[in-house]
């Protein structure tokens, strides 16, 4: 129905305007998009006529008609009309394969298919933003027209949808990082290059520490690898034949070639081979916080979730073959632990198996997998197969969390490597005395901390739980006459290790709890005469209000019980949709 509403939408365009060229028109997960080139610039002003438009082509019920031409019929009728990039698509196609275009109406387009019957059927529906596109992904092309909308069977599955985009919007990292200084991409630095601001760094440093106690727990050891590597390093590795485009150039250190790291796989795999292991010392767990490097095309650059610098919470566990299962559910637990403590309760999975082309001895292959399916139906995950879908190199999982409205994230991946162990002839003495090659796993939890703060910055809409707030209390004094009393109280819960300050302005104090309610603070501790002569604070939550008077002893009790519990404001703090 979205492919057919694709359709409508290029009609109506060419209704609307004149000389338009097509492209391409593909259904999306949540939606469908049309790439155009015409002299008009599409902005939003123009959707109603659009959408008027299509609602006409809707209401007519034209047949959705299939037409089959020759590779010949087709190429005079689109040279005729004058769209050429649709002959450059009719080039594309495989000799041997049908050629054939839909027609609705006075509307003909080249393409595979298939639709609904009729316009008619085509569900409520919205269009959405317009954006550049590149023909063909590729810079060097002309600049087309992106035109998104979206479409569903009933109204009320559309507007379920719409107040999703709206919150979504609302919870946008990007406009909180800015509205709450958390983060900054500086243009005299460059583009997909992130500044901590001290907020930001705050909550990373909180989800660092956390995740080093976590891996201790695990039985990781913690490793820390050089940010550049010798060519050959990269050779062998196998980087620079099929990694290459996004590597950074080389640097020449001593006649010898250098580049940045992309990945932190081979080192870690150097810290194994510095020495002879043996299959008593198996499973070993390499753990790194590690910063990479990546050329990402400017315009696929988008905010903390794609960009040039990032940190992988990255780790690889070298095991024997009678380990890889228990290792398997090991991560797969730990994945879900980690999860659950940042408010994710709602994980799913795809599984990836053997493609074609493969690297590996089969029988690896078939034990990687039936781990992994394991340790997935052990755990009770919900999943999908995605046959053939695996890299080369072994099969993996990739887990999804939901975040507070809904919406889907590709986070954890547990990836096995039967590649790099035999380019860098990875061995481990077994019990018979003789070298054998082991398992590797890839595993990250969180994947890059950069893309994964911004997905919590959504998540929690910038109200960080107790936990995880980069200010987890701010003192209010009513008037100048408390400043000392409001200093005791913040020195006094500065020591218990608490994160406050004072709100020093000469504002009243209804303008200092709106703007600490602004920030996001979740607790306010006003202080007048009364406080100062009680040696209490009158408690106020960001959510709850007014909670009343509170010794100093009661309030460093309620904090340490809440951050104790990793309670979760997810569900209080902004609206549902």
């Amino acid at each position: 129905m979205r492919h057919s509403a694709a359709h409508v939408m290029a009609a109506a365009v060419c209704q609307v305007f004149d000389r338009v060229l097509l492209d391409i028109g593909p259904a999306t997960e949540d939606g469908f998009y049309y790439d155009f080139d015409l002299p008009h610039r599409i902005g939003p002003e123009d959707f109603p006529a659009i959408e008027a438009a299509m609602a006409r082509i809707i209401a007519e019920d034209h047949p959705f008609e299939r037409i089959e031409m020759s590779r010949e019929e087709a190429h005079r009728w689109l040279e005729t009309a004058g769209q050429k990039y649709k002959l450059e698509r009719l080039a594309e196609i495989p000799e041997g394969e049908p050629i054939t275009f839909y027609r609705c109406g006075p509307f003909m387009d080249l393409c595979r298919g298939p639709h609904v019957p009729s316009t008619g059927h085509i569900g409520p529906f919205k269009l959405l933003s317009v954006a550049g596109s590149y023909f063909h992904g590729l810079e060097t092309n002309p600049m087309l027209q992106r035109v998104y909308g979206t479409a569903f069977a009933t109204q009320e599955e559309l507007n379920r949808y719409l107040r999703q985009l709206e919150e979504a919007r609302q919870r946008d990292h990007r406009k909180l990082g800015r509205e709450l200084e958390l983060f900054s991409i500086e243009e005299a630095v460059g583009p997909g290059l992130i500044h901590w601001h001290p907020s930001g760094a705050m909550v990373r440093y909180l989800i660092e520490e956390f995740w080093r106690r976590e891996h201790v727990r695990a039985g990781y050891q913690f490793v820390f690898t050089p940010h550049i590597g010798r060519a050959e390093l990269w050779a062998i590795s196998g980087h620079l034949d099929f990694y290459r485009e996004s590597m950074y150039a080389p640097m020449k250190i001593d006649e010898r070639e250098y580049f940045i790291k992309p990945m932190n796989c081979p080192f870690h795999i150097q810290i194994y081979k510095s020495r002879r292991h043996s299959y008593r010392e198996l499973p070993v767990r390499f753990a790194e916080l590690g910063t990479v490097y990546r050329y990402e095309k400017d315009g696929v650059l988008h905010g903390l979730f794609r960009v040039r610098g990032f940190t992988q919470d990255d780790a690889h566990i070298i095991c024997t073959p009678d380990q890889v299962e228990a290792e398997i559910l090991a991560v797969i637990r730990f994945a879900r632990s980690m999860w659950d403590a940042f408010g994710f309760r709602e994980i799913s999975a795809y599984l990836s198996t053997r493609p074609e082309k493969a690297v590996g001895d089969p029988a690896r292959w078939e034990q990687a997998t039936a781990a992994l399916e394991q340790a997935l139906r052990t755990e009770q995950i919900p999943y999908d197969t995605d046959v053939g879908g695996g890299a080369f190199y072994g099969p993996k999982i990739d887990l999804k969390v939901r975040d507070a409205i809904g919406r889907e994230w590709q986070m954890s991946t547990v990836q096995f490597d039967f590649n790099l162990p035999e380019r860098f002839d990875m061995t481990y003495i077994g019990p018979d005395g003789a070298p054998h090659r082991p398992y590797m796993i890839h595993r990250a939890l969180l994947g890059s901390l950069e893309r994964f703060f911004g997905i919590l910055v959504e998540h929690y809409a910038g109200a960080f739980p107790l936990w995880l707030a980069p200010e987890q209390i701010r003192i209010l004094p009513v008037s100048d006459r408390v400043e000392e009393y409001a200093r005791s109280v913040r020195d006094r819960l500065r020591a218990a290790e608490f994160r406050v300050t004072i709100d020093q302005s000469a504002d009243k104090i209804g303008a200092k709890i709106r703007r600490a309610q602004t920030d996001k603070v979740p607790y306010m501790a006003i202080v007048g005469l009364r406080e100062a002569a009680s040696d209490t604070v009158a408690l106020r939550h960001r959510r709850r209000g007014d909670l009343g008077a509170f010794s100093l002893a009661e309030v460093e009790q309620l904090l340490r019980d809440e951050v104790a519990r990793r309670a979760s404001d997810r569900n209080g703090d902004s609206p549902k949709p």
